[in-house]
């Protein structure tokens, strides 16, 4: 049953098929009054849904109807033991990748709101890799403004100094032996979550590829990139190590049917001493950020 959350909406726990049926976690977040709009909050890698709960019930105050979820193989879409439900079963051997994610998962998280708010526009908010897959899904002519947050094409050479050292060494000489020898890789070496043996192997591989997925001949759904004609605003954090300009740039430049609008933040836009990769959904960016960016997403042209 729905339960009456912050902000005076309803949020409701629930479940929702992926494209082959696997079933994933999520949370929708409903506004009190009249819906106005539908957005859907697509997550980081490694990053479960609840980090987007304040910005997710502040997009729903507002008029919102919002879906937040984990991909699968992570938080809530991760598979329980059959023998103790509560003791989320060993990831070796789970087969996932990112762009079994895009393909599985977020195009069914697409397509699961356009068929519920079926007269409502649909609106996305991509963090990090949520920003990467709208390029890949075959139906993201349903979305009609996507709202980029950090995402980026992550190619380590795109990553500021002296971070990108760090993730070419944690990528290279921990994480891809550790992952094949335990069969998953572990949120423990610094991931801050567990992921799938293909979703980090993967992820790696494109990291370590000088324009990322750009560069991957296997990955059919690039062709899926020129059809996303609606409105698109890449936020970028001046003081992220990740997303960093040129990276935002070159995820922007595969929706070649469109002008992405980019637009750079800086810590004293918002009255902080810093943002980063993950800060923008902090709460106390809700009379800056969060403001900007609903007003953004709920507009008219």
């Amino acid at each position: 049953m729905p339960e009456a959350g912050l902000d005076d909406v309803f949020i409701d726990d629930i479940t929702f098929p992926a494209m082959d049926g696997y079933s994933l976690g999520a949370t929708l977040y409903l506004p009190r009054g009249a819906k106005r709009h539908a957005v859907l909050i697509n997550s980081a890698a490694a990053v479960p849904r609840k980090l987007y709960k304040g910005f997710a019930s502040y997009l729903a105050r507002r008029g919102c109807a919002v879906l937040t979820y984990d991909y699968r193989g992570t938080g809530d879409s991760r598979q329980k033991s059959l023998t103790n439900y509560s003791q989320p079963r060993s990831l070796v051997g789970f087969k996932a990748s990112m762009s079994d994610w895009a393909a599985l998962d977020v195009t069914a998280a697409v397509a699961w709101m356009r068929e519920r708010y079926k007269t409502l526009p649909l609106n996305y908010v991509g963090h990090s890799f949520g920003g990467q897959a709208l390029g890949l899904l075959p139906n993201n002519t349903e979305v009609s403004r996507a709202l980029f947050i950090a995402a980026q094409a992550g190619s380590w050479k795109l990553m500021a100094a002296p971070e990108r050292y760090r993730v070419y060494a944690m990528l290279n000489f921990i994480g891809r032996p550790l992952t094949r020898l335990v069969g998953y890789a572990p949120g423990r070496a610094g991931l801050g979550m567990d992921l799938p043996k293909g979703v980090f192997l993967q992820w790696a591989n494109w990291a370590m590829s000088d324009r990322y997925l750009f560069d991957d001949p296997d990955l059919k759904a690039l062709a899926n990139f020129p059809n996303y004609r609606g409105a698109l605003r890449s936020l970028c954090i001046s003081d992220d190590p990740w997303a960093t300009r040129p990276g935002v740039e070159l995820l922007c430049s595969g929706f070649t049917a469109i002008t992405p609008d980019i637009l750079t933040i800086t810590p004293s836009d918002a009255g902080a001493a810093k943002i980063g990769h993950l800060g923008f959904f902090k709460a106390e960016h809700r009379d800056t950020l969060w403001r900007g960016a609903a007003e953004w997403i709920q507009a008219t042209e």
